[in-house]
């Protein structure tokens, strides 16, 4: 049908439903508890009638003994079980090939639909489902937290989400020109243009903005170094809205000096859950769209406010194709006591600390590999780039860092290497073993040119 999409999309409803810039001000972000509550319960009923519809949650829900009127508000969320990606890719297996949680059977009215991947950094690409309303949604949450970080219509956007299947660069892209007026470059990965080709686009077309993962956007910091141009000066960016780990503005700031550095966290199925805003005091999350819970990491029971578990993501406008409930993401994070300083009445997020399913337990301590990086970044003989290689040595398990040393270190190399494990033992609180390469030579490994998320840990047991 002509114009379907756009029809089931309605974007003035949208708009409506889900306001942004100042009209999110003074709109959601201004609702009291009991006020934002109702709006919850009304989206969350809409919700689970739609879940009942999906085969997937009647198999799920079933298994563990829910019936249909067995969840009759919030208050009763947690008695449903959680899911994550590997019951998504078991649905895969068993009904192929795109599972039996896409929600696109027997559905009258509703057949727009957007199919992406994940970019599988943690196993085998998960397939992706959007309605037109629910993609459009996830677009405008998007924007509202670019909006909320300073973006405009004169800003000129340089992406460097990638495109192909993966979700990441239709949606940015999509969030951008639908939403925010701004001009958007969409340079993709360093696969999809190389990198000393976008640090001259963003120096030809005047880049006031970055967007993408923390890696690359430094990355692009150094090869436009390598080149002879000084970013903050000759690549004039004002703002930076990544995906940081939790002390990775530091190192952001000192790349892009001069940049206002903003982190937001989402996912594949659910889109934007929470963006930091101009207070810089944890990420918002927007609780008129999504309610997140934190999951204890062994017996996935929900934790109070301050304990750090597993996010996990009910999406309350997923009520089309692919609904999203008590979806545990397995990142790590933590939600903020009281509320934040600029207005909006909205719990705060810590930001992104790790995955529990790529943790490494050494020797009784949990060691994050997405973490390392943050302490290798205070190194000043590094780069930044980093692959950590887990092995079988000796009877027991190790930890190996191949860190980048600069072009031209300063120093005897073991020397260097001493001083690298002391440091992340004093901040790990256990030792691991280091190595170190010239710059580049992790890239194979990490594939950081080729993928949105570089590969951080490489299991070699």
């Amino acid at each position: 049908m002509v114009g379907g999409y756009f029809n089931e999309a309605n974007a003035a409803h949208i708009l409506e439903e889900y306001p942004l810039g100042d009209a999110f001000l003074a709109g959601p972000a201004q609702l009291n508890s009991d006020a934002l509550r109702a709006l919850q319960e009304r989206r969350f009923a809409v919700l689970m009638q739609r879940g009942w519809e999906i085969p997937f949650y009647q198999r799920h829900w079933g298994q563990h003994g829910i019936e249909p009127g067995d969840i009759r508000s919030i208050d009763d969320l947690a008695k449903l079980p959680s899911f994550s990606k590997l019951d998504l890719m078991a649905s895969v297996e068993a009904y192929p090939p795109y599972g039996d949680f896409h929600g696109m059977d027997g559905v009258e009215g509703r057949k727009n639909v957007v199919m992406h991947t994940t970019s599988g950094t943690t196993g085998a690409p998960q397939p992706l489902f959007f309605g037109a309303w629910d993609r459009e949604v996830q677009n405008a949450l998007l924007a509202r937290a670019y909006l909320l970080q300073g973006i405009n219509e004169r800003d000129v956007v340089h992406s460097v989400y990638g495109f192909g299947m993966v979700n990441g660069g239709h949606y940015i892209r999509e969030a951008v020109l639908h939403f925010t007026g701004a001009l958007l470059l969409p340079a993709g990965t360093g696969l999809e243009t190389r990198s000393e080709q976008q640090v001259d686009l963003m120096q030809r077309f005047g880049a006031t903005a970055i967007v993408g993962f923390a890696d690359y956007i430094l990355k692009l910091a150094a090869v436009a170094r390598e080149k002879g141009l000084e970013p903050g000066r000759d690549i004039p960016i004002r703002m930076v809205s990544g995906h940081l780990s939790s002390d990775g503005h530091e190192a952001m700031a000192k790349a892009w000096p001069g940049a206002q550095i903003y982190d937001w966290y989402g996912v594949g199925d659910t889109g934007v859950v929470a963006a930091e805003g101009p207070d810089h005091d944890g990420l918002y999350i927007w609780e008129d769209a999504h309610l997140v819970e934190i999951l204890d990491r062994d017996s996935l029971a929900p934790l109070d406010d301050g304990g750090a578990g597993n996010i996990c993501v009910t999406a309350l406008f997923k009520n089309t194709i692919y609904p999203v409930i008590r979806f545990n993401t397995n990142d790590v994070s933590s939600v903020l006591p009281g509320r934040g300083g600029i207005g909006i009445n909205f719990r705060r997020l810590v930001g992104f600390q790790g995955r529990s399913d790529n943790m490494v337990k050494l020797r009784g301590v949990n060691v994050y590999p997405t973490g390392i990086g943050a302490i290798l970044n205070d190194i000043e003989a590094l780069n930044g780039e980093y692959v950590c290689r887990l092995v079988h040595r000796s009877g027991r398990e190790e930890l190996i860092v191949v860190a980048e040393v600069q072009a031209d270190p300063v120093g005897d190399a073991s020397t260097l290497e001493a001083l690298i494990s002391e440091t992340l033992r004093q901040r790990l609180g256990v030792t691991v073993l280091v190595e170190l390469t010239g710059a580049g030579g992790t890239a194979s490994l990490s594939q950081i040119e080729a993928r949105q998320k570089p590969i951080r840990l490489i299991d070699e047991r």
